[in-house]
């Protein structure tokens, strides 16, 4: 006799969950792993970390998918490895080798070219990537042998550091921006060099004010019973530590978690955080009038 399937109970959980992604996987699939282990009913994550990258993942449960999108825009921090003598099609080590050359360089040539792509600079989305030309992403094209223009955009390098140079292995720390394609950064700084080079490994290390150095992984957190499981998540309001916050109390505090405005404190201005006590309320924005403005409210046991 076929044995039933026990049916997966779901239940409310709030939190942030800094996962460091494994290699191969995409970062749906790890949610949805980590989701199960968690066996949260919402789950979500806060921008996607290609499967050839690892690194630092940082998930929503619950209440804190509301402000997940609040991270989308946050700086990042890499630790890239170049190979360099090679450059490929996709600018990654899964593309087609290109082009090649030989390799003739010391840490003094790297470290005098690098500051070259710092700043602002403008970069050519790969055609291997998801962007979407007339609604089909522009991989898909690519993997036809089809190339189309793509328009330049605009990122900033806040700074890249050379952590290591050996023969023809480089590895960086990038700081940058939201939208910056490391895989393309890579070709760029090998055709500068004169030899070539393309991504030979990538690991995010920050996203934001989040850290890696927090973040566990998904074989640690299936070794762990429920409550040490639950004492990896991070608060709801992990992902707003960068966004100015206000205290509010008694009516106040009510007024505002029933979508109501309210007084501020002179000097405070945008986008706040707002607590009632310690008990994070919400988000919300100074309007026209002076006043506290409800924009994304919570709901969180007390």
């Amino acid at each position: 006799m076929q044995e039933a399937r026990v049916k997966k109970t779901w239940k409310q959980v709030d939190g942030v969950l800094l996962l460091d992604k494994p290699l191969g996987m995409t970062s749906n699939d790890a949610l949805q792993k980590a989701r199960r282990l968690f066996s949260a009913a919402k789950g979500g994550h806060t921008g996607t970390l290609d499967p050839l990258a690892s690194g630092l993942l940082p998930l929503c449960f619950g209440e804190a998918t509301k402000f997940a999108a609040d991270l989308l825009d946050a700086d990042k921090v890499y630790e890239a490895t170049l190979a360099l003598g090679s450059e490929t099609d996709s600018g990654d080590a899964e593309g087609e080798v290109i082009a090649t050359a030989a390799v003739d360089l010391d840490e003094t040539a790297i470290s005098g070219v690098l500051p070259r792509f710092t700043g602002n600079i403008a970069q050519v989305p790969p055609m291997h990537s998801a962007l979407k030309r007339d609604g089909r992403p522009l991989y898909e094209l690519a993997r036809r042998g089809e190339v189309v223009e793509r328009a330049a955009r605009a990122v900033t390098i806040h700074g890249i550091d050379l952590l290591e140079f050996s023969g023809s292995t480089l590895r960086l720390r990038v700081a940058c921006s939201k939208g910056t394609y490391i895989r393309v950064l890579a070709t760029d700084i090998g055709r500068t060099l004169g030899c070539g080079a393309h991504l030979g490994g990538l690991r995010r290390t920050a996203v934001g004010k989040l850290g890696l150095d927090a973040a566990v992984t998904l074989d640690a957190l299936a070794g762990l019973d429920e409550d040490a499981r639950l004492r990896c998540l991070q608060p709801v309001d992990a992902l707003l530590r960068e966004m100015p916050a206000v205290v509010l109390s008694g009516e106040a505090a009510l007024r505002f978690r029933h979508g109501n405005p309210v007084d501020l404190p002179p000097g405070m201005a945008g986008r706040l955080r707002a607590y009632d006590g310690e008990r994070l309320l919400g988000i919300g924005e100074r309007g026209a009038d002076g006043r506290l403005w409800p924009k994304r409210l919570v709901q969180l046991a007390a």
